[in-house]
């Protein structure tokens, strides 16, 4: 059993799962498809599965591909913390440039769900953090894109738990929300909608 929770940024959710635990240990369902359908309103075909582990302070993010077809995420943290931001850079979306963000870590459990067509972005608040994604399509750097994790236009925050901030070049060297939307890398608000509502339909 689980409980889905929409963020504060449209089309993304926040998954609680019910823990069963006795004195062998515990169970708990991470991932329900009938779920996750109702909230979201389409079945997710899962293409690709992946892993991170990160250090106490790493970003990694923040992260987009082209739409159509992007890439949804299903997201959860098996060991350790971190947390895990969401970030509507949806051209004409009304919460444009806003985020939220949800707690991923060995004790609640929970997982995230990213549209196709929104930011995502973590940071490790312990070592050996291990993030685990399922995704709606696989890897092509062709149409993968970044924006700095730093931007003051979108102004996460970063908690103090997390300390000394680790970047890679590739995300401090990408450009920030502006400058991304004037370049044109960004997805629409409404190319979002019409992708969604494709899905909706069965792909039809």
């Amino acid at each position: 059993m689980v409980q889905i929770r929409e963020l504060s940024v449209p089309d993304a959710y926040e998954i609680t799962p019910k823990q069963i635990a006795d004195d062998r240990g515990l169970f708990l369902e991470w991932y329900r498809f009938d779920r996750l359908e109702e909230a979201v309103g389409h079945s997710l075909d899962l293409k690709q599965a992946n892993t991170s582990v990160s250090r106490r302070g790493s970003v990694r993010g923040i992260h987009f591909a082209d739409i159509p077809p992007s890439q949804a995420k299903y997201v959860t943290a098996p060991r350790g913390a971190v947390l895990d931001f969401v970030i509507d850079i949806r051209v004409g979306s009304p919460t444009f440039g806003t985020w939220d963000s949800v707690l991923l870590d060995d004790v609640d459990r929970r997982a995230i769900y990213v549209a196709e067509g929104l930011g995502h972005c973590f940071v490790a608040l312990t070592d050996d953090a291990t993030v685990s994604y399922l995704v709606t399509d696989v890897y092509n750097p062709t149409r993968e894109h970044g924006i700095n994790p730093l931007d003051a236009d979108i102004a996460l925050r970063f908690p103090e738990e997390a300390g000394e901030l680790l970047l890679s070049p590739k995300d401090t060297d990408a450009p920030g929300l502006a400058e991304a939307a004037e370049l044109g890398l960004l997805p629409t608000w409404d190319a979002a909608r019409a992708f969604y509502a494709s899905l909706d339909n069965g792909g039809n």
